[in-house]
């Protein structure tokens, strides 16, 4: 007859096993460690400091602060205690901020096997310029709550935009960080902007160029590629992509970079949902309509309306629907209408 196990002899038994599969971690270690050997290896070891992703996220965190003031950080902000707060607030970002710049200008010298040259006073020179263009970028944001709100009868005040809109939030990340694109200073753009798409699901790279009064409705799985050109006043919905049609290569085969590939969307243009444009060649013309699931690679002229054959749609009663599945058959020729006002 089996003895019951004491709780003694449970834990020692409980030890022993932890123990057993513990001393076969140095081996795993070991492979680890081998594999950074290799020259294929990925990995930033024995190299110049890079810049921190979570020092990154905070910078972004106190430059919400910043550009809409009371709304995130401190809420318990007056007219008398204003000059206070942004002053502690914009000290101690002009610490964080030249730290991560001058790491990422370090890191940019030593993967071009350049000598880096006051690295730490080209940090700190960047950040003051960054810093300097606030008033401009809480005028640029100030425009694109406001066109958010106009643009969309469901918002009901200015507070609710700022607070919860996904569209607001990648535009105010990509507007920080085109500016620091604009700067010449690597790395940080693309960070910014790849954490505000892991947070909204849109995907805005850093050296597209926006107007004034841009609008993302919903704005999940919204794509605008690197040329991607935007004038004022556009407004654009969930899925949309603005892409390349195709990649070029250079005469040893690797890819081209730095040309044109992204479209052109001129002034007061709407892009329904789904829709998806390609091309560096092409341009939307002003104030045109471009309608849900429209697949364009070639230029409209303005005041266009472009927008997919009706579909052929058989409508039956659910009980005949039993008998005979509903048969749809989805036209696929974008039809463009041309000269008239969209709106």
């Amino acid at each position: 007859m089996n003895q019951p196990i004491s709780d003694r002899e449970t834990c020692k038994s409980v030890m022993e096993m932890t123990s057993d599969y513990r001393s076969r971690l140095p081996e795993i270690v070991e492979s680890i460690v081998e594999s950074c050997r290799g020259a294929e290896s990925i990995d930033h070891i024995d190299a110049a400091l890079i810049p921190s992703l979570e020092s990154v996220v905070e910078i972004l965190k106190d430059l919400f602060d910043l550009l809409y003031p009371g709304y995130f950080g401190r809420q318990e902000l007056d007219r008398k205690n204003l000059q206070y707060h942004i002053g502690a607030e914009v000290n101690a970002l002009f610490d964080k901020l030249s730290i991560q710049i001058s790491r990422s200008i370090q890191h940019e010298c030593r993967r071009l096997d350049s000598i880096c040259v006051r690295c730490v006073e080209k940090g700190q020179k960047e950040a003051l310029e960054f810093l300097a263009k606030l008033p401009r970028l809480r005028h640029m944001l100030a425009r694109d709550v406001r066109a958010a709100y106009e643009g969309d009868p469901a918002a009901k005040s200015f507070d609710e935009i700022v607070f919860s809109y996904p569209g607001i939030f990648a535009i105010t990340v990509y507007r920080i960080a085109h500016e620091l694109l604009l700067q010449e200073v690597p790395l940080l753009p693309r960070i910014m902007t790849e954490y505000a798409h892991r947070v909204t699901g849109i995907d805005i790279h850093p050296g597209a160029r926006i107007g004034s009064d841009f609008f993302i409705d919903h704005g999940t799985g919204v794509v605008i590629g690197e040329t991607t050109e935007i004038g004022d006043n556009v407004r654009i919905y969930q899925g949309v992509t603005l892409g390349a049609l195709s990649l070029r290569r250079e005469a040893d085969g690797s890819m081209a970079r730095g040309y044109k590939r992204h479209p052109t969307i001129e002034d007061e243009v709407i892009i329904y949902a789904g829709a998806t444009i390609l091309g560096g060649d092409t341009v939307i013309g002003a104030r045109s309509i471009i309608g849900g699931n429209v697949w364009l690679t070639r230029s409209v002229p303005p005041d266009s309306r472009v927008t997919l054959a009706d579909p052929n749609l058989r409508i039956q009663s659910k009980w005949e629907a039993a008998e005979s599945p509903l048969e749809v058959n989805l036209g696929g020729v974008p039809r463009v209408e041309m000269g008239e006002k969209s709106r």
